[in-house]
């Protein structure tokens, strides 16, 4: 009996991935979106390092940078998706994997609206890749709503992640900077 309920629960599971698993099943864009930011290693660390920079802040800082950088990428992948481009994006986006993580490592804070000035920045240099990256085929609205939904969720994971934390494991979150910003190092030199 455990054994069918064991086979049933998987074949649940691989359910949504079959229905994906064939071109044009999935042209909404939503899922691509959603794993854009996942997925790439630069957008990934700056979206973690956002949610833990707002979580060393204290007031407006801790919620005014996460809002910063979604609504600003956002904006960034409209100008995007309009074929905008922005001299030098990718080592913008790599640049903003070394300063946030670096932000982070040292634990600035700087006055807010500074620190809303530099995250809006590096969001847009984010927005923009990601509406160029817009896929063949899918909706540019479904997609925009992935990759802000993304973005949200790994703000409101680092945020969470920081403020769980006993105030004892802050060095903990220092070093998790120090290594964003040594991966930006690399980016940046790839």
């Amino acid at each position: 009996m455990k054994l069918c309920k064991t086979l049933y629960t998987i074949a649940l599971f691989l359910t949504p991935a079959m229905a994906f698993a064939h071109p044009g099943h999935e042209s909404s864009g939503l899922m691509a979106g959603i794993a854009h930011p996942i997925a790439g290693l630069d957008h990934l660390l700056a979206t973690l390092a956002v949610g833990f920079w707002a979580a060393q802040h204290q007031g407006t800082a801790s919620w005014a940078l996460p809002v910063t950088f979604v609504g600003a990428m956002l904006l960034g992948g409209l100008m995007g998706f309009e074929g905008l481009e922005m001299p030098l994006m990718e080592t913008g986006i790599a640049g903003s994997v070394l300063a946030l993580g670096l932000l982070v490592a040292i634990a600035v804070r700087p006055p807010v609206w500074l620190a809303v000035g530099l995250t809006a920045l590096f969001a847009l240099s984010h927005g923009i890749a990601h509406g160029l990256e817009l896929p063949e085929l899918s909706s540019p609205w479904g997609y925009a709503a992935g990759f802000v939904t993304a973005t949200a969720a790994l703000h409101a994971a680092g945020y969470g992640l920081v403020r769980a934390l006993p105030q004892a494991a802050a060095p903990l979150v220092r070093i998790a900077g120090a290594v964003s910003a040594g991966a930006g190092v690399w980016l940046l030199a790839g």
